[in-house]
């Protein structure tokens, strides 16, 4: 699989997994080596051997698609939104007070139909790529819960993200494959997909001084960003290390990592700061 970001159209064109779950973490202490290591052959499930996938889990999916892709045509109506960060819930997250695990930049294209910008783990790796796809595959998941939530920015942000979605090469400024799905939020070893969205963020607001992480990352210290802590004891920290590629806690300052404070981007931060710095309006959830 290349670096170049790709648009994937069938469950067989991918093996990879959607960013941050932190759930997973705790079933190290139980399940050691087994971690993560569940699910499918499409983009954003789990990463078992391919299996037929439950014409239930197909059905649901394609009906929170059509409800999500309705109600974002109906924004587009009536205030001409065409970019809005679209969030679902594939983990059980609740025990970190979180409701959402995953987020991508939704646009709508000239053609009319809506797609989704966003960035995925390939399955038993350490590394993450970029996808475009349709509404009905980023639900095409074993979701924890069918819902989805948006945030619709204000136009001057949608105008700027616009400008750099549709434009391959500025999408992909800021992808840095090494993928850890608790990475730290002001590290540069690894980039989870929550933390991409983010820092790609800084990238279409700032074209003429962010063009690094460490540029897009101060932008969002200085508008006042707040990553989530996860309280990640040692026997979690250890377990999931070990168990999977794609988890790694050596990017966090040892004085937070041995306190137990694991601070990573989550859907739940970035809707919440974006409303908070009047850069979109209150998050909306759809349920199916």
């Amino acid at each position: 699989m290349n670096m170049q970001l790709m648009t994937v159209t069938t469950p067989a064109q991918a093996r990879v997994r959607s960013s941050f779950n932190p759930a997973m973490l705790g079933l190290a202490l139980v399940a050691g080596a087994a971690l993560l290591a569940a699910p499918a052959a499409h983009a954003g499930r789990s990463c078992e051997a391919a299996k037929p996938v439950p014409a239930k889990v197909i059905e649901r999916g394609m009906q929170l698609a059509q409800q999500t892709s309705a109600a974002l045509d109906a924004e587009h109506a009536k205030s001409g939104a065409q970019v809005v960060v679209l969030g679902r819930a594939g983990q059980d997250l609740s025990k970190y007070g979180l409701r959402y695990s995953h987020l991508g930049w939704a646009y709508k294209t000239p053609d009319g139909p809506w797609r989704v910008a966003h960035k995925l783990n390939e399955c038993g790796t350490a590394v993450g790529y970029l996808y475009r796809q349709g509404l009905g595959e980023f639900f095409l998941d074993d979701l924890w819960r069918y819902e989805a939530v948006y945030a619709v920015p204000t136009p001057e942000v949608q105008q700027r993200l616009l400008a750099v979605l549709l434009d391959t090469a500025r999408t992909k400024t800021l992808q840095h494959p090494p993928y850890s799905m608790v990475s730290y939020a002001w590290g540069r070893k690894y980039q989870q997909s929550n933390q991409w969205a983010l820092e790609t963020l800084a990238v279409a607001m700032e074209p003429a001084t962010v063009r690094s992480r460490e540029q897009a990352q101060a932008w969002l210290q200085f508008k006042g960003y707040e990553p989530t802590t996860l309280k990640l004891g040692p026997l979690t920290r250890m377990g999931g290390r070990v168990g999977s590629a794609n988890i790694a806690f050596d990017d966090h300052p040892s004085d937070k990592r041995f306190s137990d404070r694991i601070e990573t981007v989550t859907v739940d931060s970035v809707l919440a700061w974006l409303q908070r710095a009047q850069l979109a309006s209150a998050p909306v959830t759809i349920k199916n």
